[in-house]
C-alpha cells in the first residue's frame, strides 16, 4: 500500500510537470507566431507615423517619460526579431519630431519600443484591421504638442487633431464670406489635392511608379504656376509624403474657403491597355459607368490603405452629404468640361464627356470639385509619360488653362462665396 500511494504521487507529480512543460512550449510557440512582419516610418512637417504591421492584432499599452521627452510603447505576445531592431535605423536625422527609437525583449512576451523626441507630442495610437495591401497594423502618430506663442499656426494639423478627436464637425464652422467678387476684388482660391501619400502609395506601375510621387511632382508644377497668376491663390492637401484622411483634404478646402478644388491622381486598372485622361465629378444618384463605380471605389478605399482611426467618420457621413447641392455639382460638371476639353490637347481621352461616381473626396457641399485622372499609370506607355516632366508639365498646364476657360465662361465659385 506505501508504495503504492508512493507510485500514485511520483505520476501526478511527473503529470503536473509535464503540463507545466507543455504550457511553457504552447506559450512558447503562441508568442513566436506572433511576429512583426514590417516596420515603417514616415516623418512629415505635420506629424510622424510610425507602423507595425504583424499577422496577427497586436495589443499594447503606451506611456510617456520625460527627461529626455520619450513615447514608450510595449507590444504584447510578440519576440524581437530582425525587423523590430530594423526600426532603429529607419528613424531619420530630418524628423521634426522622432530623435531615435530603441526597441528591446522586456520580458519574456513583451517587446518595449521607446521613442525618443525632440520636442512635446500628442501620441495618437489605433489598430488597423487588414486590407488586401497590408497585414494587421499598429498605427503610432505623433503630433506636436499645442504650438507655442512664437509658433505658426497649422490649419492642417488643427484639422487633423479635430478629426483625431471626433470634433471636425464640430470645429468646421460656416466661415464668413471673402469680400468682393473672386478674380476681380479678391484672389480666387484653388485647393490641389494630390492624391493618396504616406502609407498609401496608390496605383503602383509596372515599372514600379507610384501614383502619390508623379501626382505630387504634378501638383507642385500646377502651384506653381498658379503663383504667377495675379488674380489667383492655391493652397494644397499635401505638399510632402504624407498620409492626409479624405476627410480632412475636404475640410481643408472649405477651411481655406476654397473656391474650386481639384484632386490629381493616375489611373490603373486590371487591363494594362486601358489608356487616356479622364475627369470625373460627384454623383449623389450611382455611378453614370461601371468604370467609374470601379474607380470611386478604389480611391475611397484610401483611408482603409493610408490608416485613419474611426474618430472622425461621422463628419461626411452624417453632414456633408446631407448637404450637397445640384448646382454645387453641376458647377462641378461645367468646370470639368473645360479640364476635359484641355487634357484632349495633350493625351488620348479615355471617355469624352466628365464621368461621375460618388467620390468621398468631392463631398464638399459648396466648393465645384473635380477629379482629374492624368493618365494610366497601369497602362506601360502611358506609365512612362507620367515619369518625364514634359507630359507632368503639360498636364500642370491644361489644368491651369481649364481653370481659367471655366471662370471666362462665367464659372460660379464656391457657394456662400462672393
Amino acid at each position: 500500500m506505501p508504495n503504492s500511494n508512493h507510485n500514485l504521487g511520483r505520476r501526478r507529480l511527473l503529470q503536473g510537470v509535464a503540463a507545466s512543460w507543455l504550457l511553457s512550449v504552447s506559450r512558447v510557440g503562441i508568442a513566436a507566431s506572433s511576429h512583426v512582419i514590417a516596420v515603417r516610418v514616415w516623418p512629415s512637417s505635420t506629424y510622424t507615423r510610425v507602423t507595425l504591421e504583424s499577422n496577427v492584432e497586436l495589443k499594447y499599452k503606451q506611456f510617456a517619460l520625460t527627461n529626455p521627452d520619450r513615447v514608450v510603447v510595449d507590444i504584447e505576445g510578440v519576440q524581437l526579431n530582425s525587423v523590430l531592431k530594423g526600426i532603429v535605423g529607419q528613424v531619420r536625422a530630418d524628423d521634426p519630431y522622432l530623435k531615435q527609437a530603441r526597441v528591446g525583449q522586456f520580458d519574456q512576451n513583451t517587446v518595449r519600443l521607446v521613442l525618443e523626441l525632440k520636442r512635446s507630442v500628442t501620441p495618437h495610437m489605433f489598430t488597423l484591421a487588414p486590407v488586401p495591401e497590408y497585414r494587421n497594423r499598429l498605427v503610432m502618430d505623433l503630433y506636436p504638442s499645442k504650438a507655442g506663442s512664437g509658433e505658426e499656426y497649422d490649419p492642417l494639423l488643427a484639422l487633423l487633431e479635430d478629426y483625431n478627436k471626433g470634433d471636425l464637425e464640430r470645429t468646421l464652422p460656416a466661415e464668413a464670406p471673402q469680400a468682393g467678387k473672386a478674380g476681380r476684388d479678391r484672389p480666387i482660391v484653388i485647393m490641389l489635392d494630390p492624391g493618396h501619400g504616406g502609407e498609401d502609395p496608390g496605383a503602383i506601375g509596372k515599372f514600379k511608379t507610384r501614383e502619390k510621387d508623379i501626382v505630387l511632382q504634378i501638383a507642385r508644377r500646377l502651384s506653381t504656376l498658379i503663383k504667377r497668376e495675379p488674380n489667383m491663390k492655391v493652397f494644397m492637401t499635401r505638399n510632402e509624403d504624407v498620409f492626409i484622411p479624405l476627410k480632412v483634404r475636404v475640410a481643408k478646402a472649405r477651411k481655406q474657403r476654397a473656391d474650386l478644388f481639384v484632386s490629381i491622381h493616375a489611373d490603373a486598372f486590371t487591363n494594362r491597355a486601358a489608356r487616356g485622361s479622364s475627369v470625373f465629378a460627384l454623383s449623389t444618384k450611382g455611378a453614370t459607368s461601371s468604370a467609374a463605380k470601379f474607380l470611386a471605389q478604389t480611391q475611397n478605399e484610401s483611408d482603409q490603405i493610408g490608416g485613419v482611426s474611426k474618430s472622425g467618420d461621422r463628419y461626411l457621413d452624417h453632414t456633408m452629404f446631407d448637404l450637397i447641392q445640384t448646382a454645387t455639382i453641376n458647377d462641378s460638371l461645367k468646370f470639368g468640361k473645360e479640364v476635359l476639353n484641355r487634357m484632349g490637347k495633350i493625351n488620348r481621352l479615355h471617355k469624352n464627356r466628365v464621368d461621375q461616381a460618388g467620390f468621398a473626396v468631392l463631398k464638399a457641399p459648396d466648393i465645384p470639385s473635380i477629379l482629374v485622372e492624368t493618365a494610366f499609370i497601369s497602362n506601360i506607355e502611358e506609365e512612362r509619360k507620367l515619369r518625364t516632366t514634359h507630359f507632368q508639365q503639360q498636364v500642370a498646364e491644361s489644368i491651369l488653362a481649364g481653370i481659367k476657360a471655366y471662370f471666362a465662361n462665367g464659372g460660379a465659385v464656391a457657394r456662400g462665396q462672393k
